[in-house]
């Protein structure tokens, strides 16, 4: 089915009238293009995509949101057939790969499948010379081949760069920000108008602190805690208040737009707001003064709620703390501020208890740091724990996202509600979640399907009987993938796994555009001069399917940095669980490393035929069973990093340990 399907199927078609007085049907949707050549047309409001032959694509690419012409229809019961008329919004208009230089011209040959060659005029190759990997920028979309220029010519040297680069290419991300954009942001100024105390509430007495990793360099959040005479405390959560800076229409905006999210790879990050913004105006730094966006709340000693207040502030941060730091005070009870910092714990606590027991489902999954030498490459891997550090913060964001959606959902500007970008989260689907609970069932834990309280309640108590177990990381990440993906929408049915029935992002206005659609909304309603956004649904749209590419992004760095990593360890043997299964294989994650590759069933000693409703592949000869789960010992047979794709091989001809088995033989 359509994976953009809504019930309205008339979404995203219109008619159009040809010359000799017909009508003919066209749809508006996103290019979904195959292996193969053959495109798909995804349109909203259509159960079936259209078929788009190669040869009526019309220079449209994977991704591209176009206007398609219905040239065959499906009165036949068949799938309709287009020809592609009109690009609405590329998706990429930059591309990777090696320069093939003529006496007259050059061309780029794309590393990206599916891609035409690029023409380059040599006077647009710049430096660039024959086979050198490039950065090439279309400028010219006209003719039989898109012509293009060359931005940027890689260091072969420095392999890292050049592939974590292409990686960031590949999912639609432009390396380096337009020079108006640069101008725009220089022209800034970096000190506070005295103007703005007048429509700012003055905290920059009040304690405040920052906590973020200790790598960061953009911290876009804070919080501050006052006791009040009352007995109860006065916490702040306070946003660095971007949309005081990044203005609508303004050249930083349309490209913060155009990004919608920074992306986080292994070894760097590309903002969605430049340095000038995300590091310096807007960074919460310590000791200096910074506009905000706040809301204040005062909370009881068992952290009821019993007031808040929202709106613009200035602030001014007393320390900047890391999770290490905040951690150690935790602990061990003492250090700077440390009265503080436990009396912000023990509300954060409280928080979470009371989230949890109102049906949130504790989505915990392990993640993976690499750690790097100083060429970027991996020399180890650990996992980061989810301590009581983390968790201060997270509460205490969690709660301003949820009681900011509610009070903008309360608000009524006139007769229709407030159009508003909520972050939405569906229930699970009934058969992917039948499916994991009868797995899960197999591995010793039992989920209730019985309500979505009860579904909530036993995934916690699942997740919290794994924890430290071989399998954790397995039964976290299938848990994860039966659970509907959160989006934006200005259609709230509210945020399932979370338990809200209002839920927004506010709090990270530096690297997330709906963030900053958020403040302005809520600043225009404070002030009375808001007016409703026609397009925010399809900004929701937009910030949801880049928010997707950064995720594929990342999940595509860290695959590079496993492979990496495993190429040091070709022929050592390593034990590891079945983390997936295919007619052609099996994928398994490393229990020391977590790195993840696959074993092809051509280099098994036996038939095997693969069984869907058991996640498993079952020999044809004896009847032994390879299933999702089991815990088996490979060998790294080759580690290829064109292809970020590691190939294990079986270690011996044993049946794999299963679940049970496995806690026996720990057991004995």
């Amino acid at each position: 089915m359509n994976k953009y399907h809504k019930n309205n199927p008339e979404r995203g078609k219109k008619k159009t009238t040809t010359s000799g007085g017909g009508d003919k049907i066209t749809y508006r949707g996103i290019v979904d293009i195959t292996r193969s050549g053959m495109a798909y047309i995804v349109v909203e409001g259509l159960i079936t995509d259209i078929l788009v032959r190669k040869e009526n694509l019309n220079t449209a690419l994977d991704g591209d949101e176009v206007g398609v012409l219905i040239i065959k229809g499906n009165k036949s019961g068949g799938r309709m057939e287009g020809s592609v008329r009109e690009i609405f919004r590329r998706k990429r208009t930059e591309f990777t790969g090696r320069l093939q230089k003529s006496e007259n011209f050059a061309f780029l040959i794309p590393d990206t499948e599916g891609i035409p060659n690029i023409y380059i005029p040599l006077k647009s190759i710049g430096e660039a010379g024959d086979n050198d990997m490039v950065l090439v920028e279309i400028v010219d979309w006209g003719g039989k081949k898109p012509v293009g220029k060359v931005l940027e010519v890689f260091d072969e040297g420095q392999t890292n760069d050049m592939a974590m680069k292409s990686i960031l290419v590949e999912n639609g991300f432009p390396l380096a920000f337009p020079a108006e954009v640069l101008d725009d942001a220089e022209s800034l100024q970096d000190t506070i108008h005295p103007a703005e105390l007048e429509h700012r509430k003055d905290f920059r007495e009040v304690f405040t602190i920052t906590i973020d990793p200790i790598d960061a360099r953009d911290f876009d959040d804070a919080i501050s805690l006052r006791y009040l005479k009352n007995g109860n405390l006065e916490i702040g959560v306070h946003i660095a208040d971007v949309s005081h800076f990044v203005l609508p229409g303004s050249p930083l905006d349309r490209e913060a737009y155009k990004r919608a999210t920074s992306v986080y790879l292994t070894d760097r990050v590309l903002p969605m707001l430049p340095e000038r913004i995300s590091n310096e105006l807007c960074s919460l730094r310590p000791h200096e003064d910074k506009c905000c966006f706040s809301i204040v709340f005062q909370i009881s000693s068992s952290a009821e709620i019993l007031h808040y207040w929202t709106g613009r502030t200035l602030i001014h941060s007393n320390h900047r703390f890391t999770y290490e730091d905040v951690q150690e005070i935790i602990d061990q009870k003492q250090g700077l501020f440390s009265k503080e910092i436990i009396a912000l714990n023990h509300i954060s606590q409280e928080l979470r208890k009371e989230r949890f027991r109102k049906g949130a489902i504790n989505f915990s999954s392990q993640e993976i740091r690499f750690l790097l030498d100083e060429n970027a490459v991996p020399i180890g891997i650990t996992i980061r724990e989810n301590k009581e550090a983390h968790q201060l913060i997270e509460e205490l964001m969690l709660l301003a996202n949820k009681t900011i959606a509610e009070h903008v959902a309360k608000l009524k500007p006139g007769k229709p509600v407030l159009p508003f970008p909520y972050r939405i989260h569906d229930r699970p689907d009934r058969e992917k979640l039948g499916n994991f609970a009868a797995f899960a069932q197999k591995a010793g834990y039992k989920i209730d399907l019985s309500s979505p309280e009860s579904i909530a309640h036993s995934f916690n108590q699942m997740l919290e009987k794994v924890t430290g177990k071989p399998e954790q990381n397995l039964l976290e990440t299938l848990g994860i993938r039966t659970m509907a993906k959160a989006v934006y929408s200005t259609e709230n049915i509210g945020h399932y796994g979370l338990g809200f029935r209002e839920y927004c992002h506010f709090t990270s206005p530096i690297r997330r555009y709906p963030d900053i659609l958020v403040h302005r909304i809520l600043a225009g309603s404070l002030n009375g001069e808001g007016l409703p956004d026609k397009e925010l649904e399809k900004k929701c749209r937009h910030c949801s399917e880049m928010e997707r590419q950064a995720m594929n992004a990342e999940r595509a760095s860290n695959k590079y940095k496993q492979v990496e990593f495993m190429q040091q360890h070709l022929g050592e043997e390593f034990e590891g669980l079945i983390s997936g299964v295919a007619f052609f294989g099996f994928w398994v994650e490393t229990l020391e490393t977590k790195c993840e590759g696959m074993v092809s069933v051509h280099s098994l000693n036996e038939d095997y035929e693969y069984v869907e409703r058991e996640y498993a592949l079952v020999s044809q000869w004896t009847g032994k069973k390879i299933r999702m789960g089991d815990q088996i010992r490979i060998k790294v047979a080759s580690a290829n990093l064109d292809k970020r794709q590691l190939d294990y091989i079986l270690v011996g001809d044993d049946k794999p340990r299963t679940g049970p088995e496995r806690k026996r033989k720990n057991k004995n």
